[in-house]
């Protein structure tokens, strides 16, 4: 079967163009690709998870809010019992990521990263049903 992914956007980013492209990358690489829309709260993206029964979920920021949006969707998670793996991008400092990764993230893809690198990645880190 599949993965099972859910791409996400949490908080008042309005620019999804980026998350867009990595969800039609995963899906034409044969993932199963659940695209949650624009400006979902922690708690959204959490329940969609679990309603979705997904493998991971990514997450994409280009607002500036990682560092706050990002650990608290790690927190969510958790809250629910569920332990996807969690990997983010978007316009994110290199000094900001060490911080994610200690935050329960697997990964974090800045702008410029090859599609064929994030799909490879997932692939060799989010496990097959």
């Amino acid at each position: 079967m599949p993965r099972r992914i859910l791409i996400a956007k949490p908080g008042l980013d309005g620019h999804d163009r980026g998350a867009k492209v990595i969800a039609r990358a995963l899906r034409d690489a044969g993932n199963e690709v659940i695209y949650s829309g624009l400006h979902q709260t922690p708690e959204q993206i959490a329940e969609t998870a679990v309603q979705e029964d997904v493998d991971a979920v990514g997450l994409s920021s280009l607002s500036g809010a990682h560092n706050t949006l990002f650990p608290r969707v790690v927190e969510e998670l958790r809250k629910r019992d569920i332990d996807p793996v969690v990997f983010g991008g978007g316009v994110i400092p290199e000094s900001d990521i060490p911080g994610l990764l200690e935050a329960g993230f697997a990964a974090i893809f800045t702008p410029g990263t090859p599609l064929d690198e994030i799909i490879a990645w997932v692939e060799a880190n989010v496990p097959a049903r």
